[in-house]
């Protein structure tokens, strides 16, 4: 006995019929060939080797007689007739489109059956355009096609009928309890007699109700404005980051959506490196920020930000000294970043907000602080949003140019801002050390304490992590603006004798600079003091 072929009218039957009975070529385009199946109800018929497509309206049906159905078998000159139960049925069908008309957003439509409450949902996404009420149409046809297919009959045929196929419509008169109609063939198994198995239908249902169709929308053109990017080569915030990598935040006064970055390291060839998907809180200060000491809450005069989007809010104490309000200041270069955190938080006029209780010089930046951060200054939230750019290592101190723009855009579209920069890796930087102190008169001794890049905050340990291949300082003595003496020292305390005073020159003031020294990054940041000679 041979299965003759099934002709469904959901996608996954289709796909089993398209794939046993057409060719590969017809099979690689069923992607495109199963929703225009769906949308205008037609099935796809294969009969001697040749595709057949057939609209479901039920015309050119084949009239069949009860009184010639074949005895023997299964079904022995009867008509076997079923009816799926109304449960397994759906009450709502929810189908998925674009619109094809306005701004060919995505839309949905759905239709409900008078008792929807007893009946699940069936949900399909067709990906071709649709107007509202084309979409409706084919809800509603769905759902009263999806009723009439619960009646199915099974019947006998005899040989001499055999030019009836899957996918034919046969039509069987009304006998008494058993109701007649029209009737799509979906399945047949060849033996001695022919064994049909079909569902009802109605050629009713493939009418198309007449819907008015809501008026389309359409919105202005807007064109992609530019972004204003700002890289930002940060230290270590939480040891979890890439500790060569920088930073990138963008805002624009109308968000393109997601943002991408392109580099190279030429002016040309440009790859695509990073998107960005949200939009940092970025703003100008509106007033001077002096110097503060690090470590102590800053209780100056409130720094005014003004932003270009979002707010700002004040955090509990708690959350303050957690590292909460975690924000960078600085002119704008990638490398000149301020990390200061603030705890209070209030509007003071539109877009406007005073920052103040603030810790200053956090995460190192305390030796990059300068005498005051004038208005105008640059003002980014590290709230998460700023995120690390892909870097490659050997990228470090390498100028690389960047084009930042909307991702919808090329490149090389006016709506990009090209950019160069040099990043050194600041996350490797080792901070200035501490506690600077000068001893002695004639001959002099200088010592300090190291300060640790990561894991620095476990008070348990008897002093912090290394984070360094070797200890190791450069000293630098400089007088009258210029370099007189430089040494390396394992030790962090260094002798400066009257001798080596006099064979440097020195009278009057001069300045000796430390800082720890890094294999991968060179010196850190260096802490100074002047002393007279």
């Amino acid at each position: 006995m041979r299965r003759a072929g099934m002709v469904h009218h959901d996608v996954t039957g289709l796909y089993g019929y398209v794939r046993g009975y057409i060719s590969t070529d017809v099979a690689d385009a069923r992607a495109s060939l199963q929703p225009l199946m769906l949308r205008y109800a037609f099935d796809a018929i294969e009969r001697d080797g040749v595709l057949r497509f057939r609209m479901r309206d039920g015309e050119g049906a084949v009239d069949v007689n009860p009184d010639r159905f074949a005895l023997g078998g299964e079904i022995d000159g009867t008509l076997e007739q079923t009816r799926e139960a109304e449960a397994e049925i759906a009450g709502r069908v929810r189908l998925g489109f674009v619109r094809a008309d306005a701004n060919f957003e995505n839309a949905i439509e759905k239709a409900v059956r008078p008792d929807e409450a007893t009946h699940s949902v069936s949900t399909s996404h067709l990906p071709i355009s649709l107007t509202s009420a084309e979409g409706r149409q084919v809800t509603e046809r769905w759902l009263a096609e999806a009723a009439t297919a619960r009646d199915m009959i099974r019947m006998a045929l005899p040989p001499s009928q055999i030019g009836i196929g899957a996918g034919d419509i046969v039509s069987l008169p009304a006998d008494g309890d058993e109701g007649g109609g029209r009737f799509r063939v979906d399945r047949i198994e060849h033996g001695a007699a022919q064994l049909i198995e079909a569902v009802r239908i109605d050629p009713e249902v493939y009418h198309p109700s007449d819907i008015a169709d809501e008026l389309a929308r359409v919105e202005a053109f807007v064109a992609p404005a530019p972004v204003f990017p700002l890289f930002m080569d940060l230290p270590l915030i939480t040891g979890e980051e890439v500790p060569h990598a920088p930073y990138l935040a963008a805002t624009a006064k109308s968000w393109p959506g997601d943002v991408a970055a392109y580099r190279s390291l030429t002016d040309e060839n440009f790859a695509l490196s990073d998107v960005l998907s949200a939009r940092s809180i970025v703003g100008v200060t509106q007033n001077d920020l002096p110097r503060a000491r690090a470590g102590l809450p800053d209780q100056g005069a409130a720094l005014q930000v003004k932003l270009s989007f979002g707010a700002l809010f004040s955090v509990t104490e708690t959350a303050f000294l957690s590292g909460g309000n975690l924000a960078a200041i600085g002119n704008g270069s990638s490398d000149q970043w301020e990390v200061f955190q603030f705890r209070d938080a209030d509007l003071v006029s539109a877009d406007t907000f005073a920052l103040s209780q603030r810790l200053r010089g956090q995460l190192g930046s305390d030796a990059l602080m300068p005498d005051v951060w004038p208005a105008g200054s640059w003002f980014v939230l590290l709230n998460g949003v700023p995120d690390q750019i892909n870097m490659a290592a050997n990228l470090r101190r390498i100028e690389q140019n960047f084009r930042i723009g909307p991702a919808i855009r090329p490149n090389d579209d006016p709506s990009y801002v090209a950019q160069s920069h040099v990043f050194d890796g600041n996350g490797l930087r080792p901070y200035a050390p501490v506690h600077f102190r000068v001893e002695g008169t004639a001959d002099r001794t200088f010592s300090w304490i190291r300060r640790t890049r990561l894991d620095g905050d476990d008070w348990t340990l008897a002093d912090v992590p290394l984070n360094e291949e070797t200890e190791s300082y450069r000293v630098q003595v400089i007088a009258s603006g210029e370099l007189v003496r430089e040494a390396t020292v394992s030790d962090a305390v260094w002798s400066y004798s009257a001798a080596m005073r006099v064979a440097d020159g020195i009278s009057g003031l001069y300045s000796v600079e430390v800082a720890q020294l890094s294999a991968r990054f060179g010196a850190g940041l260096a802490a100074h003091i002047v002393v007279a000679s």
